[in-house]
Formats: structure tokens, sequence, C-alpha cells
């Protein structure tokens, strides 16, 4: 198979990430089990484990975090919602939802989006919702709404390499900004993915979710998204389908901009996207009328600042502050002084998390917000490798979850 030729490139690179934000090699602790899926305890962080089929991952999914699945549901849609559909009234219902006919409430909202949307997604992906509804008892048209949120993330992104970092490594850092009294946090969730016949892949996510807004595959291709505007043009392959594709069938960074440049797509979205093996990277924009790439070291229209052997991506006071960050320290980044690029006000006080990947090694740390709210750049980085999370065994002694009772259905 073409992913062991990233595996080994991980295998080599296994040393070379050290120091305070050295990956971590806590003990692994096996909490559940499900067919040959298992959810693990990973330094204190929750770590799923699934393998097989889409529909067999799913499931694996819905049982192993059924009770996180169910209360964050409950949560997003019997309270959040509420100010959802205030903030959709205010904001869009004299626009492009009054346009198109469509209810500024949360819940009429997905479904009709949910409905222009289902001839552009793939078979597999229905089918791994389907298997987390399966799993965790509830129906699918709430887990496929509890799998739209991702479409509204907004964040930041850059990629260094050469001569920007020390001794030439390639970093690629990913802010995630979005609402931290979202609740997500709490149920922050590394998914380790071995899909039959695919590319394994690292997820970084919450507990339901099965698309991607940040990941890296065996191949060592990284990706991070960056949401813009664009709202009403729906007519595509919704953003986190794509990164999910890409992250499970891209060999290299040809094919996973391609993955974006061949497909129909929605809104307006920016990647950075960046590939171990190579040593390259780029920012992209794959809106539902416009695609366009930005090398290292290159111009745009909307990122007017070049930095050699640099991709920055943001907006605003960001942007300027990220780009000053990364010129002072020009030549000079490793892992540890990367991680403090993503610090604020880089990262905006709704940062719910920040990872750094070093893609030819396999190594990433991710950072959570607080349950209190504490963006996530305040917080400690848990560290970890590809290679190590797919080397895991499950603890054969610890019992089967129990599928779920029929009355919870």
């Amino acid at each position: 198979m073409r992913w062991r030729s990233g595996l080994l490139v991980l295998c080599l690179g296994m040393a070379l990430a050290t120091g305070a934000a050295g990956a971590a090699a806590a003990e692994p602790k096996t909490v559940a089990r499900c067919g040959e899926g298992y959810l693990e305890l990973v330094d204190g962080y929750r770590v799923l484990h699934v393998k097989g089929t889409p529909r067999e991952m799913g499931y694996q999914h819905g049982v192993l975090l059924r009770n996180e699945i169910r209360e964050l549901v409950r949560f997003l849609f019997d309270v959040k919602a509420k100010e959802f559909n205030l903030s959709l009234t205010e904001d869009l219902g004299k626009g492009p939802l009054k346009a198109l006919g469509l209810k500024p409430d949360a819940k009429s909202l997905i479904r009709s989006i949910a409905a222009t949307q289902k001839k552009f997604v793939p078979d597999w992906y229905t089918e791994e919702l389907q298997g987390v509804a399966e799993g965790s008892g509830l129906t699918f048209d709430e887990i496929q709404a509890a799998n739209f949120i991702p479409e509204l993330f907004h964040c930041s992104g850059f990629a260094l390499v050469g001569s920007a970092t020390k001794g030439g490594s390639l970093y690629h850092g990913r802010i995630l900004d979005y609402g931290v009294d979202w609740r997500l946090q709490e149920f922050a969730t590394l998914i380790v993915a071995e899909p039959k016949g695919k590319i394994p892949f690292v997820n970084v996510t919450y507990a339901g979710f099965i698309g991607s807004v940040t990941g890296m595959n065996a191949e060592t291709v990284s990706l991070g998204e960056m949401g813009g505007k664009g709202l009403g043009h729906w007519a595509g392959v919704p953003m986190a389908v794509l990164m999910r594709w890409a992250l499970q069938e891209a060999h290299d960074l040809d094919e996973a901009v391609a993955m974006f440049r061949d497909h129909p797509r929605t809104c307006e979205y920016y990647y950075v996207i960046a590939e171990g093996k190579s040593g390259k990277a780029v920012g992209m924009e794959a809106s539902w009328n416009t695609f366009t790439t930005v090398g290292l070291g290159e111009t745009h229209p909307r990122l007017p600042e070049a930095v050699p052997d640099s991709v920055l991506l943001s907006a605003g006071d960001r942007y300027t502050e990220l780009v000053k960050r990364v010129r002072e320290g020009h030549g000079t980044f490793d892992a540890n002084s990367a991680l403090r690029l993503m610090d604020r006000p880089v990262a905006m006080k709704s940062n719910l998390h920040s990872v750094l990947f070093e893609p030819a090694t396999g190594a990433f740390w991710v950072a959570n917000a607080s349950i209190t709210g504490e963006p996530a750049s305040t917080q400690p980085y848990s560290g970890f490798r590809l290679i190590e999370l797919l080397s895991h065994q499950p603890d054969a002694s610890v019992a089967e979850a129990e599928p779920v009772a029929s009355s919870a259905r």
C-alpha cells in the first residue's frame, strides 16, 4: 500500500522533535472496546481508534463515545441553537436565507442545506454518519445536523520551512477560532482512523464529528482550514467532507490540492496544506466560485506581505501580527518557538484549539480551550506522534462496550 512510504518517513524522523514541545510518551490506557475500535486515554487526552468500513467506523465511534455524543448534541440543539437562531435572524434573515426561502432557525436551516448538498456528499460519508447514529442511539438527522457545525469555524494558519526554520524543518500551524462557549472543548477527541483500503490519518476533532477541520495522514499530508463568508452558496461538497476526503485519499500535496480543485465547493474557505515528504506547502482559496493557490514566499491581494519560505493566512490585525512575528524570528523557528506564533492576539479570544504539525516526523501538538473558556493558546499543549498512535493496541482484558439499548433509540 502506498501509505507505507509515508510511515517510513515518520519512522526515520522519530527523534527530531525534542525539548518542551517533544511528543508525549505517556502509557495509553484502554477505556472501552467495540469490534476493531477502541477508546483510550493518552496522558489524559481522549483518543478514539476506529477501523474498517465506513459503517463499522461510524458504529465504533457512536458506541465508544455514546455518552459524550448524546450530551453534546443535546447542548448544541437544546441550548446553543436558541442563541444561534437569534444570530441567524439578525445577520441573515434579510439576506441569503430570505432569498433562498430558508427559515432562520438552526434545525430548519441545516435540514434545507443538507437536502441541497445530498447529491454532492459521497456515500461513504453518509454511511459513516449512519453508523455513528446507530451506535450512539441518536437519529441520523441529529447526527447529520451536529456535523454541520464545523462549516461555521473561522481560523488562521501558517506553514514555515527552509530558510524560515532552524534546520529547514517544515512546521504547519493551525488556529481554530470558534465559540469557546459551545462546550466543544469538553468533548475534544483525537480520532485515529484506519479506513479499509484508504490512508490512515489522525483527525483533531470532537465527539460525534466525522468530518475534519484539522488533521494529518500517514503520507505526511497535513491540513487546516479558515472560514470566510459566502453564506448561502451551499451547492457543493461541504468543507469538512472535503478535508476528511483528502486525509484518507491524498498521498501528496498535489493530490490534496486536486481534491479541492476538482469538486464543487461551498461558501468561502481558505486552507493551508503541507506535505512532509517534499517539504512543500501552499495556501489555498477554494470557495464556491474561486480557486487559487499561493506558494511559499508568494503574495496574494489578500496576503500582501511575502515572507521567504512561508505561507501565512489570517485576517486584519491578526495577519499583521503573524507576519511581524515570523519576520522577527525568521531562520530560528523550531517546534517550541513555532507554537508561540499561535499565541494571542494571532489567536482570537474564541480560540477553540491550536495545533502544530511537523509532517515529516508525524509529530503534532494540540491545545484546547479550557472548560471555563480561556483560549487554547493559553493552555498546555499535548504532544503525540501519528506513527506511535497507529502502533497502539487495546488492552484485551477491557470488556466490549454494550450496544445501545433499544429504549434509547
